[in-house]
């Protein structure tokens, strides 16, 4: 018998979506962000812990599925998984997942992200061992210590060979800026930012200054997953999961891509063309997009990669408010990673959820199609969710 492939197009959906406040601190562990973020969710979504069978998180994940079954009382997990990758993982964490429920692995699945960064006394590049080994002994050695470096000489290439500019980048940060002013769950919710502040900033890795980075935060988000036929008896307008991907790259290397042919071109390209092969519609179709934002210049290169402009054009995409409700692609609707909360991209789903229920802060009128983007420079997924008719 010959099997052909399997049609996932909106046969699992987001029902629930679930926040803990986002802060620099909050005093419960991670475990306890974690189960606090699950139980908002399943409330959202009117399902019991018990009916729980599923379970998908991230490898960077501090907490273990055993001890968020057996402290939410879930039921009998039939399947959890796990994605890498830190920023990449997000939107395939609920991919897998939606994948797990539409092929009948389990019935109701929870994916979540907990993560205490703000609080944290040190960052994970400053505890470098004496010796280098993997990937990073061809950049750490020569001063490329931090994500942001490595971001940074990427930035440089593009600023230099499609003559973007530092007003390119204000923009990005701008935007998410107004948005997070009108949000009041984000965590600069109350500080507002200027274009001359923006370009008198601190350096951080030239030329990023101090507001091209996400933020540091504490807190936690979570997702419950089920069949679509369900999801019409649950208490919200679901989030129709229409088609998800997932790219690792030919020659891909982690957050350099020094060994590609194109340094630029990088996950969102190869990801962008399985998304769109999958999907009813292409890119000009999205009313709203949630756009992984580690770093500003990532925002650029994804508009590019996922066909919104053309190479090179990211930055002038973003003049004139392009990235603002009423513009060329309202994105980043609820502050995102560099004036929300930066969970690894996590928020960016439940915000993309929001838009197709209506419920956003900065919400965009009529909005069917929401675009959640995971992270650009690491291997990477996007989802593409759909108003229930």
């Amino acid at each position: 018998m010959t099997v052909g492939p399997l049609d996932l197009r909106d046969r699992a959906a987001i029902v629930g979506i679930g926040d803990t406040p986002f802060a620099k601190h909050l005093e419960p562990p991670e475990n306890v962000l974690a189960l606090q973020a699950i139980s908002a969710a399943l409330d959202d979504a009117g399902i019991a812990p018990s009916e729980v069978d599923g379970l998908s998180s991230y490898t960077l994940e501090t907490t273990e599925e055993v001890e968020i079954a057996r402290n939410l009382g879930l039921g009998d997990l039939t399947w959890f998984g796990q994605v890498g990758y830190g920023g990449g993982a997000g939107c395939g964490v609920v991919g897998q997942a939606a994948t797990a429920v539409a092929t009948g692995q389990c019935n109701v699945a929870v994916a979540w992200r907990s993560r205490k960064r703000g609080s944290a006394v040190s960052r994970p590049w400053s505890r470098v061992a004496p010796r280098v080994e993997g990937m990073q002994q061809w950049s750490r050695p020569f001063g490329l210590l931090r994500p942001v470096d490595e971001i940074a000489m990427l930035t440089r290439r593009y600023l230099h060979e499609h003559g973007a500019t530092r007003d390119h980048l204000a923009n990005v940060a701008l935007a998410f800026r107004r948005h997070a002013n009108r949000n009041p769950a984000a965590t600069m919710h109350d500080r507002t930012l200027t274009r001359d502040e923006y370009l008198a900033a601190r350096w951080i890795s030239e030329p990023l200054c101090l507001f091209d980075n996400c933020l540091e935060t504490d807190g936690a988000c979570a997702v419950v997953v089920c069949r679509s036929d369900r999801a019409a008896d649950t208490p919200h307008p679901p989030a129709l999961v229409h088609a998800w991907a997932q790219s690792l790259p030919r020659q891909h290397q982690t957050m350099t891509n020094f060994f590609c042919d194109d340094p630029l071109e990088g996950p969102a390209w190869a990801c962008a063309r399985k998304l769109w092969a999958q999907a009813d519609i292409g890119p000009a179709e999205v009313d709203v997009a949630q756009i992984y934002d580690a770093f500003s210049p990532l925002v650029l290169l994804s508009l590019e990669g996922y066909g919104f402009c053309a190479r090179g054009e990211g930055g002038p995409f973003t003049d004139d408010g392009g990235l603002e409700v009423g513009g060329r692609l309202p994105t980043n609707t609820s502050g995102g990673g560099m004036s929300e909360a930066y969970l690894h991209g996590f928020n960016l789903v439940t915000e993309g959820v929001r838009q197709v229920r209506g419920t956003s802060t900065n919400q965009v009128d009529g909005a069917v199609w929401s675009l959640v983007t995971s992270g650009e420079g690491v291997p990477t997924g996007a989802l593409l969710l759909r108003r229930a008719a």
